[in-house]
Protein backbone atom coordinates (compact mmCIF):
# COMPACT_ATOMS: atom_id res chain seq x y z
CA UNK A 1 0.00 0.00 0.00
CA UNK A 2 3.29 2.41 0.57
CA UNK A 3 4.62 1.67 -2.25
CA UNK A 4 1.44 2.48 -4.59
CA UNK A 5 1.26 5.86 -2.88
CA UNK A 6 4.96 6.76 -3.25
CA UNK A 7 4.51 5.48 -6.98
CA UNK A 8 1.49 7.99 -7.42
CA UNK A 9 3.41 10.61 -5.80
CA UNK A 10 6.27 10.44 -7.96
CA UNK A 11 4.08 10.22 -10.98
CA UNK A 12 2.36 13.62 -10.19
CA UNK A 13 5.77 15.10 -9.94
CA UNK A 14 7.43 13.93 -13.34
CA UNK A 15 3.52 14.75 -14.86
CA UNK A 16 3.89 18.24 -13.08
CA UNK A 17 7.49 18.79 -14.28
CA UNK A 18 6.88 17.38 -17.86
CA UNK A 19 3.92 20.31 -18.62
CA UNK A 20 6.40 23.10 -16.65
CA UNK A 21 8.80 21.97 -19.15
CA UNK A 22 6.91 22.16 -22.33
CA UNK A 23 5.54 25.26 -21.11
CA UNK A 24 8.79 26.81 -21.02
CA UNK A 25 9.88 25.42 -24.74
CA UNK A 26 12.14 22.77 -23.48
CA UNK A 27 11.46 19.31 -24.13
CA UNK A 28 8.94 17.13 -21.71
CA UNK A 29 10.65 14.08 -21.57
CA UNK A 30 13.91 15.93 -20.01
CA UNK A 31 12.15 15.99 -16.60
CA UNK A 32 11.98 11.94 -16.41
CA UNK A 33 16.36 11.85 -16.84
CA UNK A 34 17.50 12.46 -13.00
CA UNK A 35 20.48 15.36 -13.65
CA UNK A 36 19.19 16.42 -17.19
CA UNK A 37 16.47 17.49 -15.39
CA UNK A 38 17.83 20.06 -12.92
CA UNK A 39 20.02 21.55 -15.74
CA UNK A 40 17.01 22.27 -17.56
CA UNK A 41 15.18 24.00 -14.49
CA UNK A 42 18.57 25.93 -14.27
CA UNK A 43 18.19 27.25 -18.51
CA UNK A 44 14.54 27.50 -17.70
CA UNK A 45 15.34 30.16 -14.80
CA UNK A 46 18.40 31.66 -17.00
CA UNK A 47 21.07 30.84 -13.74
CA UNK A 48 24.69 29.62 -15.16
CA UNK A 49 25.15 25.95 -15.82
CA UNK A 50 28.02 26.04 -13.19
CA UNK A 51 24.77 25.94 -10.65
CA UNK A 52 24.64 22.23 -10.98
CA UNK A 53 27.63 22.24 -9.21
CA UNK A 54 26.13 24.35 -6.43
CA UNK A 55 23.32 22.49 -6.53
CA UNK A 56 25.25 19.78 -4.38
CA UNK A 57 24.56 21.79 -1.74
CA UNK A 58 20.73 22.40 -0.54
CA UNK A 59 20.72 26.27 -0.39
CA UNK A 60 20.93 26.69 -4.02
CA UNK A 61 17.75 24.13 -5.22
CA UNK A 62 15.44 26.76 -3.35
CA UNK A 63 16.80 29.58 -4.83
CA UNK A 64 16.14 27.75 -8.22
CA UNK A 65 12.88 26.59 -7.18
CA UNK A 66 11.82 30.14 -6.25
CA UNK A 67 13.44 31.51 -9.83
CA UNK A 68 11.04 28.45 -11.28
CA UNK A 69 8.67 29.80 -9.88
CA UNK A 70 9.26 33.33 -10.79
CA UNK A 71 9.28 32.49 -14.14
CA UNK A 72 5.28 31.69 -14.02
CA UNK A 73 4.01 34.60 -12.52
CA UNK A 74 4.13 32.64 -8.83
CA UNK A 75 5.50 34.04 -5.64
CA UNK A 76 9.02 32.73 -3.72
CA UNK A 77 6.54 31.20 -1.39
CA UNK A 78 5.02 28.99 -3.93
CA UNK A 79 9.10 28.21 -4.97
CA UNK A 80 9.93 26.81 -1.94
CA UNK A 81 7.04 24.71 -1.13
CA UNK A 82 7.33 23.54 -5.65
CA UNK A 83 10.61 21.75 -4.63
CA UNK A 84 11.38 21.87 -0.58
CA UNK A 85 7.93 20.75 0.59
CA UNK A 86 5.22 20.12 -1.92
CA UNK A 87 6.38 19.17 -5.50
CA UNK A 88 3.51 16.61 -5.75
CA UNK A 89 0.96 19.29 -5.72
CA UNK A 90 3.23 22.35 -6.87
CA UNK A 91 4.63 20.74 -9.96
CA UNK A 92 1.27 19.43 -11.15
CA UNK A 93 -0.31 22.51 -10.80
CA UNK A 94 1.98 25.08 -12.39
CA UNK A 95 2.43 22.27 -15.27
CA UNK A 96 -1.33 21.81 -15.85
CA UNK A 97 -2.53 24.77 -14.35
CA UNK A 98 -3.24 28.50 -15.95
CA UNK A 99 0.64 29.47 -15.61
CA UNK A 100 1.96 30.99 -17.90
CA UNK A 101 5.67 30.95 -18.95
CA UNK A 102 6.76 34.73 -19.31
CA UNK A 103 10.66 34.81 -19.03
CA UNK A 104 13.62 33.64 -17.27
CA UNK A 105 13.98 34.36 -13.85
CA UNK A 106 17.65 35.84 -13.78
CA UNK A 107 19.18 37.55 -16.76
CA UNK A 108 22.91 36.85 -17.39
Amino acid sequence: MGTIFWIIICVAILAGMWKVFEKAGKPGWAALVPVYNLLVIIQIVGRPLSWIVLCLLIVPIFILAADLAGCFGKSKGWGVALLGFLPFIGFPILGFGDAVFAAPAVKL
